[in-house]
This record gives C-alpha cells, sequence and structure tokens, in this order.
C-alpha cells in the first residue's frame, strides 16, 4: 500500500515540476496557454500519463507540441527527481475542464428556464 502513496507523491512531484518547465523553458508557441492537470505515475515507474489541459481549446497542436518536448521534458525531469528509472512521458488531454463547463451552462439554462415558467405561471395582481 506504501508503494501506492509513493507513486502519488511522485506524480505530483512530477506535475510541479512539469508544470514550472512548460511555463518557463519551452518557447513552442503550441504549448503556450497549457495547464498540466494531473500526473499519474505506473507502480514500475515505466510509463507517466500526464493530463493536461489548454484555454483556447487548440489541444491536438498543444499535444503536438508537448510530444516534442518530451524529450526535453524527460531529461529535464531526470535532474530534479532521483528516481532510478525515469518514466517515459505520454499527454493525454483532460476535457474535464471543458465538459464541467458545458454542465455549467446547462445548469446556468435550467436555472433561467424555471425563473421563466414561475414568472409565467405566476398571477399577476390587478
Amino acid at each position: 500500500m506504501s508503494n501506492y502513496a509513493r507513486t502519488d507523491r511522485v506524480g505530483q512531484q512530477m506535475q510541479r515540476e512539469i508544470a514550472e518547465l512548460v511555463r518557463l523553458q519551452i518557447n513552442d508557441p503550441r504549448v503556450k496557454l497549457v495547464t498540466i492537470t494531473g500526473v499519474e505515475v505506473a507502480r514500475d515507474y515505466s510509463h507517466a500519463k500526464i493530463f493536461f489541459t489548454r484555454l483556447d481549446g487548440k489541444h491536438d497542436e498543444a499535444l503536438k507540441g508537448l510530444e516534442h518536448a518530451s524529450g526535453f521534458l524527460r531529461s529535464q525531469l531526470s535532474r530534479s527527481l532521483k528516481l532510478r528509472i525515469m518514466p517515459q512521458l505520454h499527454f493525454v488531454y483532460d476535457a474535464s475542464v471543458e465538459n464541467g463547463s458545458y454542465l455549467s451552462q446547462l445548469i446556468d439554462k435550467a436555472v433561467a428556464s424555471d425563473k421563466l415558467s414561475a414568472e409565467k405561471a405566476e398571477p399577476t395582481a390587478e
């Protein structure tokens, strides 16, 4: 059980490091506006899924930019994280932010519709 806790801690540290590297050291315009939302590390540390989102929705080009920079990111991580095996980095678009925004819009529409229905059903006092 403690091994899972260690992989979680390594994932959190990788998330912080990668976010910092993307923000400060990668000059690729495809990678601008990228936010690292999470990292899942395999139990044997051979692979790591890095979840990201991009504010302007151009996640395909951001994915290409991140994959292009993965060698650089991995080498920089190996300097800051003292692991025997540095995981292969796999980037995955995280649609949860988009889904949350969509659900929020649906809720807002439903609330507005309920208010409109309530106002129509309410008799006017004359």
